[in-house]
């Protein structure tokens, strides 16, 4: 793979990560706003949901799998620097 590839595959995995971070503030903000009844309600959803999308991350195969499915953009050949 070229250095074109690996860098477009790079720019696409951090778009994904940036959705990801996206949704997660979009729950955040939903549970606080519309669910929580009181500050103390207030406080631990929004520290709840940040902790919980830190705790169920999603693995670098479900990033690599979303990168090919949103963008079209296959990850790099890993190659043996031993040989």
């Amino acid at each position: 793979m070229t250095n074109s590839t690996e860098n477009e595959f790079a720019v696409c995995s951090k778009k994904v990560w940036r959705i990801y971070a996206l949704i997660t503030v979009a729950i955040m903000i939903i549970l606080v706003t519309l669910v929580a009844q009181d500050n103390e309600e207030r406080a631990f959803y929004s520290m709840m949901v940040a902790a919980a999308s830190y705790v169920f991350r999603p693995t670098d195969r479900v990033i690599n799998k979303y990168v090919l499915k949103l963008f079209g953009v296959s990850p790099p050949q890993e190659t043996d620097e031993n040989e």
